[in-house]
């Protein structure tokens, strides 16, 4: 704290050093895949994370659930479509832009593991950040993959990648 009041920054965390210092999770999501429609539906998902001390668990669990279910929007819906004749973006309002809905998000459940991690820094704290949205768009691909064995390597996944195969 002193060298912070002297205004010498500390940074901790990170790569650099003997330990690795990243807030870590891992996600687990179920898909249901319409055989003929090829409807995309995620009845069911689960993520568990661990970023040192959480100093407000109901802030965290918040950002945790927005943040998977931002990536379930990224994984599905996300595009920016551009109109190839005039160059210009045809969903350019959040009245075009497909976001998820309560039909495309049931049971998000979100584990918040216990870890102490002072050598991180005196408090223990790690930046929880976008960690719940780095990792939903490859599950649920990963899902899909398992589902209808066709592997959509560009986000969003649509119907149309899925009934091209």
């Amino acid at each position: 704290m002193k060298n912070l009041y002297a205004g010498t920054p500390f940074l901790g965390g990170g790569s650099k050093g003997e330990k690795l210092m990243y807030a870590m999770g891992a996600e687990f999501v179920e898909v249901r895949v319409h055989a003929s429609t090829r409807e995309i539906r995620v009845p069911r998902m689960v993520g568990a994370f661990a970023a040192g001390r959480i100093m407000n668990t109901r802030t965290a669990r918040s950002q945790y659930m927005g943040a998977m279910i931002w990536g379930i929007s990224s994984a599905l819906h996300e595009s920016s479509e551009i109109d190839p004749r005039t160059a210009r973006y045809v969903n350019d309002n959040l009245a075009d832009y497909l976001i998820p809905v309560n039909a495309d998000v049931r049971d998000v459940d979100v584990i918040l593991v216990p870890e102490e991690d002072t050598f991180v820094n005196p408090v223990g704290v790690k930046g929880i950040g976008e960690l719940g949205n780095v990792g939903t768009a490859a599950a649920v691909a990963n899902a899909v993959y398992h589902a209808t064995g066709v592997r959509v390597r560009k986000l969003p996944i649509r119907l149309e990648k899925l009934l091209a195969t």
